[in-house]
């Protein structure tokens, strides 16, 4: 039944998306010679988020050349969620998607790219400046372009904590509650380890299901929560801090082979860019989204960090996430740190 569910909503998206790309007159590729290239982005957070900010702005750079028709779509616009997106890109459809290494990891079974966002390890945005001359970086793009899909990119998108309807000051308030957080591996294994009851629902239906009692709450990024407004259903907030959020962008390996050599390298260089110039922004708004949070009447907690450490060891000493052994500190020496 879930099968047959997963098949629907992909088959829908790929309707709705032809539909999409057939208003913007082209496809990627082949056509009439000066066709303009036709890629939607679509993402699920809010349009103020800055992920979707830097969608739209690579979508302003590259139909100003003239070359591109360049459609973004966030907050959920188009059917099916991150996962069914990344999909639909696998197979055939002009889409670039944020997802996020948890996720890619768990969807093409690389469980190293776990890595990139298991908690507390990366705890610095500036080394995904780095990230992509790494070997490691190449073998995941190597792997994930066996499997018919490109990663074009990382971005920092802000440090995930908890947004909750009761206090949190120490891990044990998390214990029983209902919280909304990925649902791939690195979702799970977090969970297990704080005590909370891990809910995976749409992002989209946070603010809906706190409303309804059937959340207490959520593990997500502070643009995010912004942008969907959490500060008006979910009071508190413990900056634990435990993931540094990345946005993978990727897109299907046909897309990118469709494009003239010139138009490709223009996209990937566009996309890239985008992304740096974006972490730096996240990262430097991220405070003004606390302080906001404060002003909006919610209840900002600085919990201890080293206390959510330790109760997370055993996520590592179990090898929950089924890394390579060594994998961190491989990561690490070609990282420079």
């Amino acid at each position: 039944m879930k099968t047959k569910k997963s098949l629907l909503i992909i088959s829908l998206g790929l309707l709705v998306a032809a539909g999409v790309f057939a208003a913007g007159g082209s496809q990627s590729g082949a056509g009439a010679p000066g066709a303009k290239i036709a890629v939607t982005f679509a993402g699920t957070e809010g349009a103020t988020a800055g992920q979707s900010r830097m969608m739209q702005e690579v979508a302003d750079t590259l139909n100003a050349t003239g070359r591109f028709d360049v459609k973004v779509y966030v907050a959920g616009a188009l059917p099916g969620d991150t996962d069914n997106l990344v999909t639909q890109a696998r197979l055939g459809v002009n889409l670039v998607v944020p997802s996020d290494p948890g996720r890619l990891a768990s969807q093409f079974n690389i469980p190293d790219l776990n890595i990139l966002m298991a908690p507390y390890v990366l705890t610095d945005y500036k080394v995904l400046e780095k990230l992509p001359q790494t070997a490691l970086y190449k073998e995941w793009q190597a792997a994930l372009e066996a499997q018919g899909v490109v990663l074009i990119a990382d971005m920092f998108n802000g440090f995930r904590s908890f947004y909750t309807t009761t206090p949190v000051n120490k891990v044990a308030d998390l214990s029983g509650l209902r919280l909304r957080g990925f649902g791939n591996a690195i979702g799970q294994a977090l969970a297990k380890y704080l005590g909370y009851a891990q809910t995976t629902v749409n992002a989209t239906d946070i603010y809906s299901g706190v409303q309804a009692k059937s959340l207490d709450g959520c593990e997500i990024q502070a643009s995010t929560a912004d942008s969907y407004r959490l500060y008006e259903v979910t009071k508190y907030l413990a900056l634990s801090k435990h993931y540094m959020l990345q946005s993978s962008f990727v897109c299907g390996k046909a897309l990118l082979d469709g494009m003239p050599q010139a138009d490709r390298d223009l996209f990937v260089k566009t996309v890239y860019d985008a992304a740096a110039k974006y972490s730096a922004i996240i990262a430097q708004e991220e405070q003004g989204y606390y302080d906001g949070f404060k002003s909006k009447g919610m209840t900002v907690t600085e919990v201890s960090i080293p206390e959510f450490q330790r109760a997370i060891d055993s996520l590592y000493t179990n090898n929950d996430l089924k890394l390579t052994v060594g994998l961190k500190d491989r990561l690490f020496r070609e990282l420079g740190l």
